[in-house]
């Protein structure tokens, strides 16, 4: 009964950013639970490429251009997936940046604009188009990807823009858990540490850096992109159906200190 509730077969959904890192294993994950699963990414190459790289496994993926940033488009996307599967069951909000080791002082409004429109503008424009159909129905999960920043001041790296855009995809996450539980859509978030990924490779040639990463992380190492994956089916599948508002750390104990 209970591996049962993390199957996920005849259930449709959406990952944006889905084409590489932590998306594009995200997207394994449910379709290896048994959804029809959506890559959404505003490059097309990348999308492709990661969708290739499922179908050699097997996985029967979509793919479908969409920056998150630009709202129409957003709902442009949710009307269609809706009118070509019947319905939309979860949503997976990966799509963000973090342009990094900038003070803010010198932070650009551009800068500044730029990080906030796809964190946390992006994941508020698909939550609402897709939401809508998920409240239609009176069922639904959706799952951000929040991050440890949201809960935290990283060090050495200076990033207020990217901890700000991060805190506040944590707080809709629960807003929109209040608001919508009752109508039967769950609204969960993951919160990441550090995650082994080709953005993060030159920090194994930073040495403060590294030291800082690694050496404040209980279990010694960063996190790995299926690690992620893992946490996001269970939240998006009936096993958590209990829960909604939750952000869960999967950090490797780096918020413990």
């Amino acid at each position: 009964m209970y591996l049962e509730k993390l199957r996920l077969d005849g259930k449709v959904a959406l990952v944006t950013g889905g084409g590489q890192g932590i998306g594009l294993s995200t997207v394994e994950a449910l379709a290896e639970a048994g959804a029809k699963v959506i890559i959404a990414d505003r490059d097309e190459a990348v999308a492709k490429t990661g969708q290739a790289s499922l179908k050699a496994k097997g996985y029967d993926v979509d793919v479908v251009v969409m920056d998150v940033t630009d709202s129409a488009r957003v709902n442009q996307v949710a009307d269609d997936v809706v009118a070509k599967h019947g319905r939309i069951d979860i949503l997976v909000n990966n799509a963000g940046i973090a342009r990094s080791m900038t003070p803010a002082e010198t932070v650009t409004d551009e800068h500044w604009l730029n990080v906030i429109d796809v964190n946390l503008n992006g994941t508020f424009w698909c939550c609402r188009a897709f939401g809508n159909y998920m409240l239609k129905a009176g069922s639904g999960s959706i799952v951000n990807i929040g991050s440890m920043s949201g809960f935290i001041v990283n060090k050495p790296q200076e990033q207020a823009f990217y901890n700000a855009s991060k805190a506040g995809v944590h707080h809709l996450t629960k807003s929109l858990a209040a608001e919508w539980g009752a109508r039967g859509v769950r609204v969960n978030a993951v919160a990441p540490t550090y995650i082994n990924t080709p953005l993060t490779a030159f920090v194994k040639d930073d040495p403060k850096m590294w030291d800082a990463w690694i050496g404040g992380t209980p279990i010694g190492r960063m996190g790995e992109t299926d690690e992620i994956a893992s946490v996001v089916h269970f939240l998006a599948s009936d096993a958590a159906s209990l829960m909604t508002g939750a952000i869960v750390s999967a950090d490797g104990g780096y918020t413990c200190w």
